[in-house]
This record gives structure tokens, sequence and C-alpha cells, in this order.
């Protein structure tokens, strides 16, 4: 099973599209907010998705929690945790949602981490990357209780020191 996560796309729509069709055997596609586009807009069909600080149209949801791919997700963009300095509130919110996998943005960088037994995504910016050069996003492939976090720059290639898999007990 596998789960496309993007965030902070700033205005881009048609990457949108190419990456829902070059990864169209996605199960789940997740955007961590930011792509200040309307509530509804074509190029977000198909996502699960929230509004970040520079999404102003208020149907946006703040927040995503949710069972999917047999694991409870949390999704939201992360300014109201204020994850650019500290992952501690999100990690509080997420113990409250009783989250196995929370998904972020709003910092523009990539990486992914395993706090107390949850699993941190922030999947960069397919568009104002920052800590490196490349646009990024993830593909997230779920094979039992081992997951897979692999990122991609936006032509494709995976980047290899980025990419990590966690063991959930």
């Amino acid at each position: 099973m596998k789960a496309l996560i993007i965030s902070d796309s700033h205005g881009l729509i048609d990457e949108l599209t190419e990456l829902k069709i070059r990864h169209k055997d996605a199960d789940v596609f997740i955007h961590c907010g930011d792509s200040e586009l309307d509530f509804g807009h074509e190029a977000l069909d198909g996502f699960q998705y929230v509004r970040g600080n520079c999404d102003f149209d208020s149907r946006f949801p703040k927040s995503i929690s949710k069972e999917m791919l047999g694991y409870r997700f949390f999704v939201t963009h992360g300014h109201l945790y204020n994850v650019k300095m500290t992952l501690m509130n999100l990690s509080y919110q997420a113990e409250e949602e009783q989250a196995e996998i929370v998904c972020f943005g709003h910092s523009h960088i990539a990486g992914s981490e395993m706090i107390g037994g949850r699993l941190f995504i922030n999947p960069g910016s397919i568009r104002l990357p920052k800590g490196i050069r490349d646009k990024t996003y993830v593909l997230l492939d779920m094979q039992s209780r081992h997951v897979t976090v692999q990122f991609y720059s936006m032509d494709g290639n995976l980047i290899k020191n980025l990419s990590r898999t966690y063991h959930f007990e």
C-alpha cells in the first residue's frame, strides 16, 4: 500500500497533476497545506488536504485525523504547532489523536523521524525547498508493519540520503 505525500506547492497546478499521474498506483494522496488553491480546486481532486497559513479559504480543514491504509494518520500543515521551532506541540496533538503517522509541512524542510513510536513526515516543498536544492515529495510504502519513507525530487529521482525504513511494534 502506498501514499503520496506533498506539501507547500504554493500555487502549482500542473505539478500536482503530474505527480498524481506519475504515482497513479498510490492508494492515498495527501497534501499537507499551502496549496494556495481554492478549496475544491480540480488540481486537489483525489487528495486529502488541509489548510496552511497561505490557504485563505476557510473551508479547508485545519487537520485530518483518520484511519488510512491500516494506520491512524494525523495530517496538518504545522504552523499551528510551531513546527519550525520544535515538534513537541505536534507530538502532543498526535498523541491525543492516537496517530501512528503524522504528516506536516510549513518549514519546507524534508525529513522523517520516529518519535515516541510515531512516524513524523515532512515531505518538504515541491516549490520552495529549504535545506536542500531538490523540490521534494514523499512516497510512503507500507508492507506489514514496515514503512519506507522514500523522498523524491520533482523530476522523479529517489533521494537516497533522506529515505528511511521504519518498523512499527
